[in-house]
């Protein structure tokens, strides 16, 4: 295992075409960030200069043929690709979105094989990446399939955290989705990454209902009383600090999320509109379940401001922010559980203390 000095964070580039490429130089514009780790952007050397030329950045780029070449303390560009990319910001163009996934594909394969540390995805287009090789939603879902675990998106600050029991799925369908079995599968995802990703010893959860006001006992719906409830039940009695379901209408602003270190809505749109009210420009969007680490920023590729030059980027760096502490979690985490007990005697017989 690398020293945390050098953890290597890769760095997908997403849909040239939006603010993705902005805001990654505009963060190494600051090269006190090179102390935290070592990035490597995923693209060429050809695209981000041009980018970087294009916004007027003073960016040191260091261009790199393969990952055996990093070098710590610069922006390490590794080439994906030799031709020339014809980026128009703003513009929603297929073959842009090639690019986005070769970059993807390329960063999740050095992460399954640990020549970096950790992921960290900027904003592709879900329309312009599909095609007979890629057929997945977004992210999380070829995450999934890449990588060992069971993926959850789990969208997070230091003060709040929102997961889902589905995620790109259409309103209509969500109802027949949630089951027992997901269910108590996304609520163990959630505890364990509290525990071992956010260092919580005893999590405390919260669970939203499936319908208005929990269904109103069978007026609005029956899931949350046939399905949500009797589950939660059994999860309770096996011991886990988990409570709900609770209303999703007043939940977030009667400050009730405060009480909890974890919020599990049912779907999407009931769980990212609070969160995003709350916390837009600062979240961060991590894929909890898996055995490697992935954030990505908490907006999308944001065509209408693209090229002007004025994209925040303040989620982004909170995301590579958070994926280097997830890590430095997960590291401290497998130490203390691996052998509890000679940790406990060498705290106990420690001659300092």
């Amino acid at each position: 295992m690398r020293e945390e000095e050098n953890i290597i964070v890769g760095i997908s580039i997403g849909d040239l075409n939006g603010i993705g490429s902005e805001v990654v130089l505009k963060m190494f514009e600051d090269s006190r960030m090179l102390d935290f780790c070592t990035p490597v952007i995923f693209a060429s050397i050809k695209t981000m200069s041009f980018v970087k030329n294009h916004f007027k950045l003073e960016t040191q780029l260091h261009s790199i043929n393969s990952l055996d070449q990093i070098v710590p303390n610069k922006l390490n560009v590794l080439n994906c690709w030799k031709e020339n990319v014809t980026i128009q910001f703003g513009k929603e163009d297929l073959k842009i979105g090639e690019y986005a996934i070769k970059s993807l594909a390329e960063a999740t394969a050095a992460l399954k094989n640990e020549s970096i540390d950790v992921l960290v995805t900027a904003p592709i287009n879900k329309h312009n990446i599909q095609s007979d090789t890629f057929n997945f939603p977004g992210h999380t879902d070829y995450l999934n399939q890449e990588l060992e675990g069971n993926s959850l998106m789990f969208m997070v600050t230091d003060t709040l955290r929102v997961g889902l029991l589905t995620d790109h799925v259409p309103v209509k369908d969500v109802a027949s989705h949630i089951t027992e079995e997901l269910i108590t599968s996304k609520i163990e995802t959630v505890y364990q990454s509290l525990k071992q990703d956010f260092r919580i010893s005893k999590p405390k959860i919260a669970v939203l209902g499936i319908n208005p006001h929990t269904g109103d006992n069978g007026v609005i719906g029956s899931e949350d009383d046939t399905v949500m409830r009797p589950t939660l039940q059994k999860i309770k009695e096996s011991g886990k600090l988990v409570f709900g379901p609770y209303a999703a209408d007043s939940f977030f602003g009667s400050s009730n999320y405060k009480s909890f270190d974890a919020v599990i809505a049912s779907y999407h749109d009931q769980g990212l509109i609070p969160f995003k009210t709350l916390s837009f420009g600062q979240g961060v969007n991590y894929t909890a379940g898996l055995n490697r680490v992935r954030t990505s920023p908490d907006h999308g590729t944001a065509y209408e401001i693209a090229g002007k030059g004025v994209a925040d980027g303040g989620s982004f760096e909170e995301a590579v922010f958070k994926a280097i502490d997830i890590f430095k979690n997960r590291r401290e985490y497998a130490t203390l559980t691996k052998n509890p007990l000679a940790v406990s005697k060498r705290k106990r017989f420690n001659p300092k203390h």
